[in-house]
């Protein structure tokens, strides 16, 4: 019988010490090959030369360092950068850098597909297939690292210059419904052998799910960012699903038990702005109440908003706000002392911008037939579409 070989990128720091512990090592020899995996790139075993080779000869018969093989590479014009990735059976992720002046953002997937299926997410519109592992997840990390220091010529080890300096869990899926995996590859970001990463530098979104975001808080708590888009629950149940399932009373409450573990002392929303749907003066009324009561009437919720420009895509049936609309209602939150961003459109030329990435996986969903249906209802109700609780399926 053939004992399938290790892929070490899916250990984190003290799975990696059982590990070696396994093969009769002591654990420095596993902040050792850390180091040579993460911060030097390295795969092949026997360039690991301050290891013994007999642990090298060990390694080289029941080991292996192996990412996501890389299907496509594209750079946007404004420097964004998108990878295609492999990761098995037809399906692939992708994986988008967004370069800025003082710091590196990765976008990174969790999931082949999604299966929360929000109605203004290309991702969503495919369905989902599988969650990805450990070394599907942090693989995309460190692939991109070495790929964008070959770019730049830049040495590799640690005191090589950094590309990535703040990662993103907003790539396909949702990180919470593959809780083990992605909590597992959020350690390895942040030990110091390995990527070093601040805990305030690695934001993971999620469009809701209660009970995992208090697991978070107590396994990993990392910077919190919530898919809100939208001010109640009638519209919300709408956009998100599991809306449903998780209100915005219960969501409120989730996010300031969070804050009490956080890194950042608030959750930023992530608000994407849908003409017609959500963008109303009304809407932004609405939401300062939300957060400025906590949903229950209670304390508040320690926020900012990230206001998201739409990226079109034609099975949706939506539009993106106009840019005055965005505007005012940016105003309005601000007005009321919340601090507020309008972001930037980035990689839209290549799909990469956000809510854009779509991958390769199979319709499991209906979600062709769906979408008709959400365009049929818009047409119909127009401005009181945001007021349907649920669009049958």
């Amino acid at each position: 019988m053939t004992t399938a070989l290790t892929n070490l990128l899916d250990l984190d720091p003290a799975q990696l010490v059982a590990y070696c512990g396994e093969l009769g090592e002591k654990p420095f020899r596993a902040k050792q090959l850390q180091r040579w995996i993460h911060q030097y790139g390295v795969a092949d075993f026997a360039e690991m030369t301050d290891l013994a080779k007999s642990l090298r000869e060990k390694l080289a018969t029941r080991a292996h360092v192996t990412a996501p093989a890389i299907i496509s590479d594209h750079t946007s014009t404004d420097g964004t950068r998108k990878w295609l990735v492999d990761v098995g059976n037809g399906n692939a992720v992708e994986t988008v850098f967004i370069p800025e002046e003082t710091r590196g953002t990765l976008c990174i997937s969790t999931q082949a597909g999604c299966a929360v299926n929000c109605r203004f997410c290309s991702t969503g519109k495919q369905g989902f297939n599988r969650n990805l592992s450990v070394g599907e997840i942090i693989g995309q990390l460190w692939m991109a690292e070495f790929e964008l220091r070959k770019t730049k010529g830049v040495e590799p080890g640690p005191k090589g210059e950094r590309q990535i300096t703040n990662v993103v869990m907003m790539g396909m899926g949702e990180p919470l419904l593959n809780f083990e995996p992605t909590v597992t590859a959020l350690k390895l970001m942040l030990d110091d052998n390995a990527y070093g990463l601040s805990r305030r530098r690695v934001t993971l979104s999620t469009s809701g799910v209660v009970p995992m975001i208090d697991r978070l808080s107590q396994e990993c708590p990392v910077a919190l960012a919530v898919s809100l888009h939208a001010s109640n629950d009638a519209l919300r149940d709408g956009l998100i699903p599991l809306n449903r399932k998780y209100p915005l009373y219960e969501l409120m409450a989730a996010c300031k038990r969070y804050l009490e573990f956080a890194p950042r002392d608030f959750v930023t929303f992530e608000y994407c702005m849908l003409d017609g749907v959500n963008d109303s003066d009304a809407h932004a009324r609405e939401l300062v109440a939300l957060v400025q009561g906590g949903g229950d009437g209670k304390a508040a919720v320690p926020c900012k908003f990230n206001l998201i420009p739409f990226n079109p895509f034609p099975e949706s049936g939506l539009k993106r706000s106009h840019n005055p609309r965005i505007k005012a209602f940016a105003q309005i939150l601000m007005d009321a002392g919340i601090v507020t961003t309008i972001r930037k459109t980035r990689g839209d030329d290549i799909d990469a911008a956000c809510g854009q990435l779509a991958g390769e996986v199979k319709d499991r969903t209906r979600v062709q037939e769906r979408m008709q249906k959400m365009t049929e209802y818009q047409q119909k109700f127009g401005k009181d579409f945001g007021r349907i609780v649920e669009i049958s399926e």
